[in-house]
């Protein structure tokens, strides 16, 4: 059997070469290719599910978080709007409130946390949805998360409408409800 030795160069030759992974860059692909997998496999509507329960699951964990912070047991409605865009602003989202009424509660965003790995992959705005659905309605009782646009279908930005009460608006509206546990 022949075998030559080698010697493994210099690992900061490598360290220095021009290439886009990091672990923010190999997070976002590694969500991107589950959620077109899963697309692909088992169908947007399914994979949307799918998706939704991981939303649900982090939705908990994230509002949870933030009422041990503020040393509250539920929060407001300004509260849960303050939340929602400061979550985002914290995963490079760039979410803002554009109407804060009784009845709902209007946001745009410009930049997906997710990046240009949200392009195609709308399941992926299935984690919006649940966290949003999940915090508002464990604090206020119930929600409706409406995505009008999304930067995953295409559109220049995101514009979500989370109904807090039900109206003849939100019934006519197509999203998803959520309820308190």
């Amino acid at each position: 059997m022949n075998s030559s030795a080698f010697t493994p160069s210099e690992t900061t030759t490598l360290q220095v070469l021009d290439i886009p992974l990091e672990r923010d860059v190999f997070l976002r692909n590694l969500v991107r290719e589950l959620a077109g997998t899963l697309q692909d496999v088992v169908g947007l509507e399914e994979a949307s599910g799918f998706i939704s329960v991981v939303g649900q699951r982090i939705g908990e964990q994230i509002n949870d978080d933030y009422k041990a912070a503020l040393g509250v047991s539920e929060l407001s409605p300004a509260q849960v709007a303050e939340v929602l865009v400061d979550l985002k602003r914290r995963i490079q989202g760039r979410f803002s409130i554009v109407e804060a009424t009784d009845e709902r509660i209007v946001f745009t965003n410009g930049a997906c946390p997710f990046g240009d790995k949200v392009a195609g992959r709308p399941s992926m705005c299935m984690m919006t949805s649940n966290v949003f659905g999940v915090i508002t309605a464990e604090n206020l009782g119930r929600a409706k998360v409406v995505l009008e646009q999304t930067i995953a279908r295409g559109d220049a930005a995101c514009r979500v409408v989370v109904y807090l009460k039900p109206s003849a608006q939100a019934l006519a509206a197509d999203g998803r409800e959520y309820f308190r546990s």
